[in-house]
């Protein structure tokens, strides 16, 4: 039974059949990461330095939250140097008009 509004999804990881509830609307997104998920379990477990589903789990956990850090962090320097090139523009323009 799946709380209201919500519905089980069935996604595979690593050969192994999971059922997990979600939003009636969030079925993509979620299908969505488990493929992301997957993937990356499969690149820990061909390494072969990794055995253990719990632990290459949690490799895979940790990759894709560093992964995610360093897309935050280069988005935050991104917005910040554009951030500064648009208020030396409006600075530059603000001289302009002064000067007229």
């Amino acid at each position: 039974m799946t709380p209201s509004g919500s519905q089980a999804v069935t996604i595979k990881l690593l050969g192994k059949e999971y059922s997990i509830n979600c939003p009636a609307d969030a079925e993509a997104e979620l299908l969505t990461s488990a493929v992301l998920l997957n993937e990356k379990m499969q690149e820990i477990r061909k390494t072969g330095k990794v055995l253990g589903l719990e632990r290459i789990a949690i490799m895979a956990a940790l990759n894709l939250a560093h992964e995610l850090l360093q897309t935050k962090h280069d988005v935050n320097a991104d917005v910040e140097t554009r951030l500064k090139v648009l208020g030396h523009k409006v600075d530059q323009a603000l001289q302009h008009l002064d000067q007229d």
